[in-house]
């Protein structure tokens, strides 16, 4: 019996000319089918370098490094009866790794404007769904555009894929192992994450049925008899109210517009949620709610207690088991207060919602969901897809990266950023990523809801900012609480009239 391999599911099985093939995993088939023109299931990252990158040099590592996961060397087949993994006969690393040039000196929005134009480009069905595009000229260095399919792996296997081509020296040795100094062996977020199936078979009865389990009481008996606790996350999942319409929701096109701010420092993010007694993740949602809320302002919104949602991924696994590939996450609702505009009161809604999603069954509930839409017909897919896309404005990521610089290729990496595809009618992407002691932040969004995502990124650092004032500002024998903002907010007007 053949031995599986990184990112196999099941035994292959010889084709054609001796072409395997490997049922793809049902969750897998549900992220290959989500593909529309107007939101590509593609998950796509820079990286930037200080010193000029090689192709032949780039083509290398990718060669030994990147095609070390088998997976890769596959393209996705999918078919009436399911979907494939199935080896391409033809495949030619050239036509993967490509080499490309910007306009003059090009600069940091030249780079955004061709980031923008490749995650607006569909990866050709007909090979392997991935590719990468060097920049080998830009700001004294070089950049890198990853783009792989989400249907290969979730957010955080990818990021730690592209992470594995990377050493921690700049010598050809591997030097201290990456895992040994990043990864952490901790259990997968998530309460009750076991009863996989059990989920999965509700899911697929949801599904059957269209939708419409709230309206049928034997299905509602059967959610009964699995546990109030479960029947309720599920009943969650299919009536939450859809989100409000504001000009971040709307009839999407097929052109993406990305942006990323200049990177905060991670210790004055670790100080502000000292301050605030919440986690690193609060403070930076939170910045985030409040870059929104302005730009909603300048958009003629009226947004006074106005809340958004945000789907945001929660790993399933151990991170270091994540380099198997496959998606293993589960998906949560977070409230997104951009009618609070007291800051340190939305930073407070923002950890409280947090801490409530850290002790529910949301993540494990909707990863069956989705394993019962790669099962599901085509209809019912694109109905369940549209029902939950309602349900929120944007999809949000937060990736932890390693502290100590990163060398690819002998080239130190300097900065990097990814975005993760959104699902269904959901048009804008807000992406969190920390690398070497900074906080990189990131946004894409369908241009015809938001042709300017700069507006909302240049909003980031100073939407932190007024969190960090006001930490400075309070007594730092207690917590920072709302009233303390308004109470600094007041001493200002009193002086600006004085």
């Amino acid at each position: 019996m053949a031995k599986k391999t990184a990112g196999q599911t099941d035994e292959p099985a010889q084709g054609e000319r001796g072409i395997r093939r490997e049922p793809m995993s049902r969750v897998d088939t549900a992220w290959l089918r989500m593909e529309r023109p107007t939101n590509l299931m593609m998950i796509t990252g820079v990286l930037m370098f200080d010193t000029p990158m090689p192709i032949e040099r780039l083509r290398k590592v990718i060669k030994t490094r990147f095609l070390s996961y088998p997976r890769f060397r596959q393209k996705a087949v999918d078919g009436p009866t399911g979907a494939v993994w199935e080896d391409d006969a033809d495949f030619d690393l050239e036509w993967h790794v490509r080499l490309t040039a910007l306009p003059g000196k090009a600069g940091k929005r030249e780079l955004e404007r061709f980031v923008s134009t490749l995650a607006s480009t569909p990866l050709d069905q007909t090979k392997p769904l991935w590719q990468f595009h060097l920049v080998e000229s830009y700001q004294g260095g070089s950049a890198l555009i990853a783009r792989i399919h989400h249907c290969y792996a979730d957010g955080i296997a990818l990021v730690q894929v592209l992470l594995s081509l990377t050493d921690t020296t700049a010598g050809a040795g591997k030097g201290e192992d990456l895992e040994s100094v990043w990864l952490k062996d901790e259990k997968p977020a998530g309460k009750g994450r076991g009863g996989f199936e059990r989920y999965r078979k509700l899911g697929s009865q949801v599904l059957a049925k269209g939708m419409e389990m709230y309206r049928d009481p034997s299905l509602a008996a059967v959610l009964a008899n699995e546990g109030r606790e479960i029947a309720r996350e599920l009943l969650n999942a299919v009536l939450l109210p859809d989100d409000p319409v504001t000009v971040l929701k709307g009839r999407l096109g097929v052109s993406k517009r990305v942006a990323w701010a200049e990177p905060l420092d991670l210790a004055d993010v670790k100080a502000v949620s000292r301050a605030y007694q919440c986690t690193v993740n609060d403070v930076l949602m939170a910045s985030a709610a409040g870059a929104l809320r302005s730009y909603l302002l300048d958009r003629g919104e009226h947004v006074d207690g106005v809340t958004l949602r945000a789907t945001v991924p929660v790993n399933l696994r151990p991170l270091k088991h994540a380099r198997k590939l496959g998606n293993h996450f589960g998906l949560v609702f977070l409230d997104l207060p951009v009618g609070e505009e007291n800051p340190v009161r939305r930073l407070e809604r923002v950890a409280a919602h947090m801490q409530d999603l850290k002790t529910s069954r949301q993540a494990i509930v909707s990863f069956g969901l989705l394993a019962a839409m790669g099962l599901a017909p085509a209809g019912v897919q694109r109905m369940a897809l549209d029902l939950f896309s309602r349900k929120a404005t944007a999809v949000a990521t937060n990736v932890p990266g390693p502290k100590m610089p990163l060398y690819m290729g002998g080239q130190k990496l300097r900065e990097m950023m990814f975005w993760v595809p959104q699902t269904g009618d959901v048009g804008i992407g807000i992406s969190i990523l920390s690398y070497q002691d900074h906080v990189h932040f990131g946004l894409i969004a369908d241009g015809r809801l938001m042709p300017d995502p700069d507006a909302v990124i240049r909003r980031f650092g100073p939407e932190f900012e007024k969190l960090l004032y006001l930490a400075m500002m309070a007594d730092w024998d207690e917590p920072v609480r709302p009233w303390d903002a308004e109470m600094v907010r007041a001493n200002l007007m009193e002086a600006a009239r004085a």
